[in-house]
């Protein structure tokens, strides 16, 4: 539903949480790191600081950790007391539909397009499993041949689905905008990244090139993309709780 960490349920015998999902198994990690910091935080302040408003946290001091922009996030969040596997894997499909449909979802989502192609730049670190880029090493076009080839290594065509390969070949555990520069090289890991850029006048080719050349562009605009990534479908005022366990309800069993 949005910034109110439902992601964070574990399943349960009665309910599918969206950890376990295709889309998100073996992405998403670190799990235990909001664990221990929800635990602290609990000691020191039980019942006052959300699981949600932790993760909005946590995604600010990790983008600032590793080089990126700095902002303040708006506090106040409550936690969902169920998950939304449903709607989650809903979604999923959009990101194959094509970058128009994307963009078109985003901007009435309240997104310009130069805050949705700047969100995209989260890419410059994290890491993807060989199974979400195999067809585009091997069968697209739109890739240069040797970084193609030098994913294969790790990526077979057969089975390997679970290794993983950072997005960003080049700075992977930095976040600046090498991301936007390898993509003008045609070395975005997935198809939704190398999409952003086709070299022929696409539609969010100027803004790649913009990036590319501008870091503080980017971070500007990533910036204003990611306050309002953070505000939407939150729970405030007696909507949803405050968990004590980011696993699990309140009142939940163990």
């Amino acid at each position: 539903m949005g910034c109110d960490g439902s992601i964070l349920l574990d399943d349960t015998p009665s309910s599918t949480g969206e950890k376990s999902l295709v889309v998100n198994l073996n992405t998403t990690r670190g799990y235990e790191i909001i664990d221990k910091i929800k635990a602290r935080l609990e000691k020191a302040c039980p019942a006052v600081v959300s699981c949600a408003d932790i993760l909005a946290v946590v995604a600010r001091d990790s983008v600032v950790g590793l080089g990126g922009p700095n902002w303040n996030v708006p506090l106040g969040r409550r936690d969902s007391t169920e998950a939304h596997p449903y709607l989650t894997e809903a979604i999923a499909p959009l990101f194959l539909a094509g970058l128009d449909a994307i963009i078109l979802f985003f901007e009435a989502k309240g997104f310009t397009k130069n805050e949705f192609v700047a969100l995209q730049g989260s890419h410059t670190i994290g890491m993807a499993r060989c199974l979400t880029y195999k067809n585009h090493i091997y069968d697209d076009k739109n890739i240069d041949p040797a970084y193609a080839a030098s994913l294969r290594a790790n990526c077979p065509k057969q089975g390997g689905d679970s290794k993983l390969t950072p997005i960003d070949s080049t700075t992977p555990f930095v976040f600046d905008n090498m991301y936007f520069i390898n993509l003008m090289k045609q070395k975005g890991l997935l198809v939704a990244d190398q999409q952003l850029y086709t070299g022929k006048g696409g539609t969010a080719d100027a803004i790649v090139a913009n990036y590319s050349s501008s870091k503080d562009n980017f971070f500007n605009n990533y910036v204003t993309g990611i306050v309002k990534l953070g505000k939407m479908g939150v729970l405030t005022g007696k909507d949803g709780e405050i968990r004590t366990n980011c696993r699990k309800v309140n009142g939940a069993k163990a």
